[in-house]
């Protein structure tokens, strides 16, 4: 089975969403779950699957989960299937499921059990046959290249002003912003918020200096635990993070007397995982959240895929390149001179700027798979002969690290 979680942001561009984007089987290997009814079975949708094995939490914590379901699955026992908060959960339909009385029915019916409704799919000319079912949704995506938008907007204020809109499928930050100013939309959801940046500022501040220093110190071979307490010691917020972390890893009840002897309790290995992640949340401190989650997710994604690319040697390397997939976002600046900032090894920098070089596999892989674009996923499965469980597993145990890392970082 494939999964992956999408986004969706507010105006402000954070994430009050996320939806599952699932399939179960290869699609090179058999066509027929590109029809979308067979993506899913009436016992076995892969959203409740992933649902149940990681918790809500992991997946969308604090946020609904829209998970798509299909006219076969609209009619399983959902509750028994998952058993998450019901109030949190989205069911997704599409065109598939008609404006006839046995789906309104149901519909209804899962509605007084506390499930809320979205719909997809739809065409301008299925809004009217489409009122008995509309009627009962709590948001309805719109795909601004299959639809105007602007006079959608109006016509659903007016007939159904309660159904939230979406629009969905953005892949330019300049529509976000014109459709932000145009008003009137809920959630939007796309590409948008990870285009690459082909300009940005000539400097960079003092203080996300300062992070550069500290991430190319530690990434450098054996490098000297007082030299990165001396770049920790000029930051209060990284210093405060540092003695929370030694607190809570340390057994010893040694009192704590300074940075470099902090830094030496934890140790060299500790000491970098620790300011790989803290480094990351303070140089996407000024970004959408979303964009440290991604940046982490892919890092650990390449390091756990790596041994499907026979890459698993550099596994660490990988989880490098995922980190500063987005780096050109986070320092506003093009992907080039960004990595100029960073001491990364040549594999990095081909992938990254010149997109060659025998990382470039890995990144388009995770890429294409964090779209849900699962037919280029399963060409590429296909064709490098890789296992669709591990590539599973690999992305799974990437949540749950996430999870946990966060989870530890929180109980500091």
């Amino acid at each position: 089975m494939l999964v992956t979680l999408i986004p969706l942001f507010d105006e402000s561009m954070s994430v009050r969403a996320y939806s599952i984007s699932s399939q179960k089987k290869n699609s090179f290997l058999d066509p027929t779950v590109m029809n979308t009814s067979a993506m899913f079975d009436a016992v076995n949708n892969p959203g409740f699957e992933v649902i149940n094995s990681l918790g809500m939490d992991t997946l969308s914590k604090d946020c609904e989960l829209f998970v798509p379901i299909t006219s076969v699955s609209l009619f399983s026992d959902i509750s028994e299937q998952c058993e998450a908060e019901h109030s949190r959960m989205v069911l997704v339909i599409d065109n598939s499921v008609e404006p006839e009385f046995q789906f309104v029915e149901r519909i209804m019916l899962l509605r007084d059990q506390g499930y809320k409704f979205a719909i997809r799919g739809l065409d301008v000319n299925d809004f009217e046959p489409y009122k008995p079912i509309l009627r009962l949704m709590d948001y309805i995506l719109l795909n601004h290249k299959k639809i105007v938008i602007s006079k959608a907007k109006i016509y659903f204020s007016q007939i159904y002003p309660k159904i939230k809109l979406i629009a969905s499928d953005l892949d330019s930050l300049g529509m976000f912003d014109s459709l932000k100013i145009e008003g009137g939309y809920y959630l939007f959801e796309g590409a948008f918020y990870r285009m690459p940046i082909t300009k940005g500022n000539t400097t960079v501040s003092p203080l996300k200096l300062n992070y550069i220093s500290l991430l190319n110190l530690v990434n450098s071979e054996d490098f000297e635990l007082t030299e990165a307490a001396d770049i920790i010691g000029r930051d209060t917020a990284l210093i405060i993070s540092l003695l929370k972390m030694v607190n809570k890893v340390s057994h010893s009840a040694t009192e704590i007397t300074s940075i470099r002897h902090a830094a030496a309790m934890l140790g060299q290995k500790e000491l970098k995982k620790w300011i790989t992640t803290a480094i990351t949340q303070q140089l996407c401190s000024d970004r959408p959240s979303e964009i440290m989650r991604l940046s982490l997710l892919r890092a650990k994604f390449a390091e756990n895929i790596s041994g499907q690319f026979e890459l698993g040697v550099f596994g660490p390397e990988l989880f490098l390149m995922g980190l500063f997939s987005v780096v050109d976002i986070i320092l506003n600046k093009p992907m080039e001179e960004a990595l100029a900032l960073l001491k990364v090894s040549k594999n990095i920098s081909r992938a990254l700027v010149s997109h060659d070089g025998p990382f470039v596999d890995v990144l388009d892989f995770i890429q294409v798979y964090e779209a849900g674009d699962w037919q280029e996923v399963s060409r590429i499965l296909l064709i490098n002969d890789m296992s669709m469980d591990a590539v599973y597993e690999a992305y799974l145990g990437s949540l749950e690290w996430y999870r946990d890392l966060f989870h530890s970082i929180e109980e500091s």
